[in-house]
């Protein structure tokens, strides 16, 4: 079972090297991207998960609903995904409801931080996704957190994969900086220890990022982005459903995991 799944916010990573954005410039990055990961999926016959923050949400209703309109969940994943804060556990969970008009089931809060569990409880979330479980400097320190899905508080808990061995973390950078063999390698060992594989990527990710040196991104983001990456990830699905692997939005994987427990 893979589970896809893309953190769909604004364009925020320039601000981390010192560079402020217009909503509108970050926003048509990451529409662009959107639309592009959209037609890869669309292409290949595959459903995801879309955690969207509430600021893109608002800003992008043609594609909040081009996304519903293909089969894709829509997720929380906070409001403005620069400045998070205690109370969009609740705010992005109503805003995201009010416009898409369906429930929203599960949250990932922004760079995987830590989250409110009795917030996530409370608000009737049925999953949590904001634990990404691998030694990361400066980054992420879960070296002793679980790997695979739990339960805390009712409420599934449902980690990024990391490989069995190390907890190499199989997340975005690691499709556009590896070799694909090897990061296929990898999926597949996953997929065999565990029984099912969860990723996520950005939008702004499938952006011609490399063609803006104005926005100072690192070399290990601009490194095969934009149809490149597109490419790479279009070639990572075909592989996976030549292996047969069926693509599940993570409500689906709740629901199935839930009623065997």
């Amino acid at each position: 079972m893979v589970l896809l799944s893309f953190d769909t916010e604004e364009f925020d990573v320039p601000r981390e090297h010192g560079v402020d954005l217009t909503v509108e410039e970050s926003m048509e990055v990451s529409v662009c991207g959107t639309n592009r990961i959209l037609d890869c999926l669309k292409e290949n016959g595959v459903k995801a998960t879309f955690f969207c923050t509430g600021n893109f949400a608002l800003h992008a209703p043609q594609v909040m609903e081009r996304i519903m309109a293909e089969g894709h969940e829509v997720a929380c994943h906070g409001v403005d995904h620069w400045k998070p804060q205690a109370s969009d556990v609740e705010e992005s969970k109503n805003i995201i409801e009010r416009v898409t008009k369906r429930a929203a089931n599960g949250y990932r809060q922004p760079r995987m931080f830590p989250v409110s569990d009795a917030e996530i409880a409370r608000m009737g979330y049925k999953y949590n996704s904001s634990l990404n479980p691998a030694f990361i400097p400066g980054r992420y320190m879960h070296l002793t957190a679980p790997r695979t899905y739990f339960m805390r508080g009712g409420v599934m808990q449902i980690p990024a994969s990391v490989t069995p061995w190390l907890r190499f973390p199989l997340f975005w950078l690691s499709l556009h900086n590896l070799p694909e063999c090897i990061y296929h390698w990898m999926v597949r060992r996953v997929l065999k220890h565990d029984g099912y594989f969860v990723t996520y990527f950005h939008p702004w990710e499938f952006y011609a990022l490399d063609e803006h040196p104005e926005y100072k991104m690192p070399f290990i983001i601009r490194n095969h982005c934009g149809e490149q990456l597109t490419a790479r990830l279009d070639r990572l699905i075909k592989m996976l459903k030549e292996k047969g692997e069926p693509f599940l939005t993570f409500t689906e994987f709740v629901n199935i995991k839930s009623a065997q427990l």
